[in-house]
């Protein structure tokens, strides 16, 4: 009974610490966010939906990272990180309209071609996504590892 005791105590505590870490992040990453929001609000007025593209991005990624922060020591922690990673990616393709961007501001129309940037960002995005795969295999590996010793 007493060993169930401490197991459970020990057990409450790294997840206490783990929540304490998230929330850390979590805030920290939405401080950022606030502060460059505050620099970004003029191009929100020239750009209609810009304020809302951002926001759901930012929630998104806060969401993942910490659910990806209160599953560490698991699996699951590179699922997440690997879901943030595929996110990231898709959210870029989604927003930047595969890299054709266009708007018309007094009659005159203005289109930019951003898909060298939006090659660059999806291949750090995969190369984020493929850390995350290999952390799995690693991890697997290292707990089939411990069972087989």
């Amino acid at each position: 009974m007493a060993e169930e005791e401490k197991g459970f105590k020990k057990r409450l505590q790294k997840f206490t610490g783990k929540a304490l870490k998230a929330t850390i992040k979590g805030v920290l990453f939405y401080g950022i966010y606030f502060v460059l929001s505050m620099f970004l609000a003029p191009i929100s007025e020239m750009v209609p939906g810009f304020q809302q593209t951002i926001e759901i991005f930012v929630m998104v990624y806060i969401v993942l990272m910490v659910i990806g922060e209160l599953t560490g020591g698991t699996i699951f922690q590179y699922f997440f990180n690997a879901a943030k990673a595929l996110f990231v990616i898709l959210y870029l393709i989604f927003s930047l309209k595969g890299g054709i961007v266009g708007m018309t501001i007094q009659n005159v129309n203005l289109i930019a071609d951003l898909r060298l940037f939006l090659a660059v960002a999806m291949l750090l995005g995969l190369l984020g996504f493929a850390k995350s795969v290999f952390q799995a295999i690693n991890f697997l590996n290292e707990k089939a590892e411990h069972v087989h010793i």
